[in-house]
Order: C-alpha cells, then structure tokens, then sequence
C-alpha cells in the first residue's frame, strides 16, 4: 500500500510540474521541424552553444547533468555557433569541430570552457581591462590547447581544421542554427521541433525538467 501511495504522489507531482510548461512562453515549436541526427526511435537534443559565449561557460556544468540524466532513448549533442566574431565565435565553431572529426571533442569540452573563461590560455576577454583581446586567439594556439589536452599533433589539427569537411560541417551549422530560429547561446532544440533557453524555462536549473519533458512528450 505505501509503494502504491507513493506511485500516486509520483505521478500526480510529475503532473502538475507538466502541467506548469507552457508552449509559447517556456518554450517555443520550430516551425517547420528540423531533420535529427539519430537513430529511429531516438530523441535527439541539441545545444546551440559558443566556447566564446559566458552564458555558455557559465551553463556547461547544468549541460552535463542535463546529459546524465537523459533516458536512455535520448542523445545529446553539441552545435556551436558563430555569429559574434568579436569573440572568436567562427574560431571556436571550426575549433570544435576539428576536434570532434579527430574524436576528442567529448574530452576537451570542458577544458575548452575553462581555457577561455578560467585562464588566459585563450581568453578573448582581457582582465585588466575587460575588453576584448587584440589579438584574439588564433587556430595555432587552439592547436596547441589541443595537443597539450588531448596529446594529438598540433599540426596535425591545423590541417583538419582547413580540410574541407571542416568548412561543410560549419557551412551545415550555420544553416541548422538559422532554421532552428536559435538567436541567442545556451539554446536546446528538443528533435528539431522545440527551442528553449534557460531564461524562458525560467533558469538554468528547470532546463533539465524541461528537456525530460519535452523528450517525454516526443517518445513513442
């Protein structure tokens, strides 16, 4: 009886926390929906983020439990953007996806945010006088992030990140972020049919309840 009693109150809490999001204002359809990148019967989430964005660095930590406490028929992945050149966004985007054809993306995300945010490694904000540096960083030295962090040659990352597969996958970012109508980072698209930020869920921490919602509400 105490396992049913609990059951109940599960479920009716669960319900009532749906019940609290509201499409048009905690989050947004994308009209029309986009392609996933999944297998059939997954449910893809995706973050529109920037390396160079602090709402980012300071968001990648909710990111992570975000992407823990998925189901299991839910995949998250990483779409970096680059419209703010100010702050080395295209840098960043061709960064990570050097990173990821050499498959050390998934090691170095969190070391990236800390390399930009947390040390002068390759900050693109000075702390002295907290404006943005001249010069900004450059692939070179991303490189060198790389070879320090995840031991590949940092030659060997210039090359890729000048290959034109590199160029096709930011070319392809670009256009997905557009039709998502994604305008500002940390962004979630839910299987290219929902768009949220934490500011519309309300904060940081109630995106994770609204993912799990929305993936929810897209498992068959």
């Amino acid at each position: 009886m105490r396992n049913l009693i609990l059951s109940v109150c599960l479920f009716f809490t669960a319900y009532a926390q749906a019940a609290n999001w509201v499409e048009g204002q905690h989050y947004f359809v994308i009209k029309p929906a986009q392609p996933t990148n999944v297998a059939p019967g997954k449910v893809e989430v995706v973050e529109v983020f920037s390396y160079g964005c602090p709402a980012c660095f300071q968001y990648y930590p909710t990111a992570d439990k975000l992407k823990a406490s998925l189901p299991k028929n839910a995949e998250m992945s990483y779409l970096p953007a680059s419209w703010n050149p100010g702050e080395a966004w295209p840098l960043f985007q061709r960064a990570y996806f050097t990173a990821q054809v050499m498959g050390i993306a998934d090691k170095t995300h969190s070391a990236m945010f800390n390399a930009i945010w947390a040390g002068d490694e390759l900050a693109v904000i000075d702390a002295r006088t907290n404006r943005s540096k001249n010069p900004l960083p450059t692939i070179e030295k991303a490189a060198a992030f790389y070879a320090r962090v995840a031991g590949v040659k940092a030659d060997d990352f210039v090359k890729m990140a000048k290959s034109f597969s590199v160029e096709v996958k930011m070319k392809g970012a670009d256009t997905t972020i557009q039709a998502y109508h994604a305008d500002s980072t940390p962004t979630l698209v839910v299987n290219g049919k929902y768009r949220l930020n934490p500011t519309s869920a309300g904060g940081a921490e109630q995106t994770i309840e609204l993912v799990k919602f929305l993936v929810a509400k897209e498992t068959k």
